[in-house]
């Protein structure tokens, strides 16, 4: 009787140590990044280090987990380009303008495949164009928050409908997809596109036409 009531509180008492524990890591790793200088290391980092390099401000620099003088002077690249304190410091307002205007490596892997599944046919400047057109979604309050809701966003591609969209991109995608990060919009800041020999709704037809490029006209 005196074991079982033992074993009983010590089972008690483990539950209780695994909840106490357990939820701050839990709450940790779905937090935000964390505040990130010269020096640190962890998780963070790379993904940081990652989002740089898709925009072109860590090139040609492996990807690690240490903030080291290359990320520092990465950071603050970025921040003089986007209007924030040039400190090298990645903090809160740093990561939040990276994550509008970046990716990572799951994220850009999503985008090659819509430019592969709605553009392999098109010329590599269509194929930008197509991106280009995400990224300004992304961008706008109009559209989901986040680039998989973008591009995912019910009827919102035709790849996505019909499944073209789970094919596998090939390198020249991921070549478009790391040229419209950089910065190149050959749109014009288009947020539509569509086949002008296919489309049928009138709709699209009533928006601004910025440029057409291959079989896309594209339009805001």
């Amino acid at each position: 009787m005196i074991n079982n009531q033992i074993y009983k509180y010590s089972i008690t008492i483990i539950l209780a140590f695994i909840m106490t524990v357990g939820l701050p890591l839990q709450a940790a790793q779905a937090a935000a990044p964390a505040t990130l200088g010269y020096g640190n290391s962890g998780p963070d980092v790379p993904d940081l280090q990652f989002r740089l390099k898709t925009l072109g401000y860590f090139d040609n620099t492996a990807i690690t987990t240490f903030y080291g003088k290359m990320t520092e002077e990465a950071v603050r690249n970025f921040q003089a380009d986007y209007g924030l304190q040039p400190d090298g410091v990645a903090g809160k307002r740093t990561w939040k303008e990276l994550k509008k205007a970046s990716v990572n490596q799951e994220e850009l892997d999503l985008l090659a495949r819509i430019i592969y599944a709605e553009a392999r046919g098109e010329s590599y400047k269509g194929q930008v164009a197509v991106a280009a057109v995400v990224l300004n979604r992304l961008a706008s309050d109009q559209f989901p928050k986040t680039l998989k809701g973008v591009i995912e966003q019910s009827g919102a591609f035709t790849a996505v409908d019909d499944g073209q969209y789970y094919m596998k991109p090939n390198s020249t995608a991921y070549k478009a997809a790391s040229e419209a990060l950089e910065g190149n919009d050959p749109t014009q800041g288009a947020l539509y596109y569509f086949n002008p020999k296919t489309a049928t709704s009138k709709w699209i037809w009533s928006r601004k036409q910025t440029v057409q490029i291959g079989n896309h006209i594209f339009a805001v």
